[in-house]
């Protein structure tokens, strides 16, 4: 029996394939919950989504049509009283949407006798959950992630209401659980952490056979993920007359300063930007790599990686991982365990670690191996989102 309801800001998204993983397997296991988004992504590159889980979800309208509706229930008395004095009160202040996205999902979570909802992300989601709750008896829940709070953009509604007001707040790491209840300590038992998941049979193990060796960097392109770093990395590895190719799979906004960074470099012949690719390319890609290196940072705004997926699936397909020591990642890139991490910044340490692994095949083997059955004990979708259900039962 279905017990909750998800809220998305824009689902299935192609840069957040875990929340579409969660839903997926909550399908495997018999589990449908009502899923509602706000958005709908029709802009994103197409990904390899079940349809029958795409049809599921109840895209909100857009803005004209969203207040017809709630104005439409107003007039009906569909709303207690309470609920359109909030909305005249709030009138056009900022994020005003959120409280009639909240009573079109609200009045319709009523209908079919649910009385949860779990968002993801501290954002549009969450805020708009958070105005369920204020209008209707039900609860809600949120899993957080990365940037949402450890650089929350300032909202009436902010992190630090929402965390009061939820039942439950999932995020992703240790180090997430642990910065969220030293923030807010009232709130610590209501703070839990579940890793993300992978269907982990779907990955084929790499071979190790590429020649020349292949580094593979996944990840949006913007300053947190370090791209910059790994592209200088190369050029010190061409210096080193080290023969190798890199692909760094993404797509963002510095695209074409990474391009210009490369022709600068003149590494045209052995680095490539393919730009974003589907989940099965992804594997694929990863199973003819050598290392996977994703030099994470802190960015100028603070901005910070907490549990990027993407190591999560080079573990999985059996890659050794180079990478910092930035948010949850030593959680899962375990030092001269399962790979190597460096000081965020510090090329010539990047530069050492993936070299040390061209020159060991067989140390390159060991700790992919080790991290795979890392990858194993720790992220299996299965588990996880059982601990999941529990939690919101």
């Amino acid at each position: 029996m279905t017990q909750f309801a998800y809220l998305f800001e824009r689902f299935p998204s192609f840069g957040q394939t875990f929340c579409y993983r969660e839903v997926a397997e909550l399908a495997r296991q018999g589990i449908a919950p009502p899923i509602f988004a706000i958005r709908n992504p029709k802009d994103e590159p197409s990904q390899d989504w079940d349809q029958r889980i795409v049809e599921r979800v109840h895209y909100l309208p857009d803005e004209e049509e969203l207040l017809r509706e709630v104005h439409r229930a107003s007039k009906k008395g569909k709303l207690p009283g309470e609920v359109t004095a909030a909305l005249d009160q709030w009138g056009r202040r900022t994020d005003f949407l959120r409280l009639y996205q909240a009573v079109y999902i609200g009045l319709r979570l009523q209908e079919i006798g649910i009385l949860h909802v779990h968002a993801h992300f501290a954002g549009m989601a969450a805020r708009t959950a958070f105005w369920i709750g204020k209008f209707f008896p039900i609860s809600f829940s949120f899993t957080a992630h990365a940037n949402d709070i450890f650089t929350p953009r300032k909202f009436e509604i902010g992190l630090d209401k929402l965390v009061d007001a939820a039942l439950v707040v999932v995020t992703e790491t240790d180090y997430a659980e642990k910065f969220l209840r030293e923030r807010f300590p009232d709130r610590a038992d209501r703070i839990h952490r579940i890793y993300n998941g992978l269907a982990l049979a779907l990955f084929r193990r790499a071979s190790f056979v590429s020649t020349p060796p292949l580094i593979v960097g996944i990840g949006r392109l913007i300053a947190k993920k370090g791209f910059a770093d790994l592209i200088r990395a190369c050029r010190l590895l061409m210096e080193r007359r080290k023969s190798f190719r890199c692909a760094i799979i993404g797509e963002g906004p510095l695209e074409e300063e990474l391009h210009e960074q490369i022709a600068q470099l003149h590494l045209q012949d052995c680095v490539e930007l393919p730009g974003a690719k589907p989940q099965h390319e992804i594997r694929e890609c990863l199973a003819t790599g050598t290392v996977f290196v994703l030099p994470s940072m802190i960015d100028p705004d603070g901005g910070m990686d907490n549990l990027p997926t993407v190591i999560m699936e080079a573990m999985a397909a059996g890659l050794p991982v180079v990478s910092t020591a930035i948010g949850g990642i030593p959680e899962m890139v375990i030092q001269n365990e399962t790979g190597f991490l460096v000081p965020p910044g510090d090329v010539v340490a990047l530069t050492d670690a993936i070299e040390r692994l061209f020159d060991d095949i067989g140390l390159a083997r060991r700790l992919a191996e080790r991290g795979f059955q890392r990858a194993r004990e720790l992220f299996s979708i299965e588990k996880n989102v059982r601990e999941l259900c529990a939690l919101l039962s």
